[in-house]
């Protein structure tokens, strides 16, 4: 029973984890992304 129930919170938990490492790196690509095109708007400019 505990071990089970260790395997639920342990497999409940891991989509968290990486949904929010996902957000994180999707932000960080963002914001990158952000910086990159201000960087050639203003390098053209």
């Amino acid at each position: 029973m505990g071990n089970s129930l260790h395997n639920k919170i342990y497999l409940g938990r891991r989509p968290v984890m990486t949904s929010k490492n996902l957000v994180a790196l999707a932000l960080a690509g963002a914001v990158a992304g952000c910086g990159l095109a201000w960087l050639l708007l203003r390098n053209y400019k």
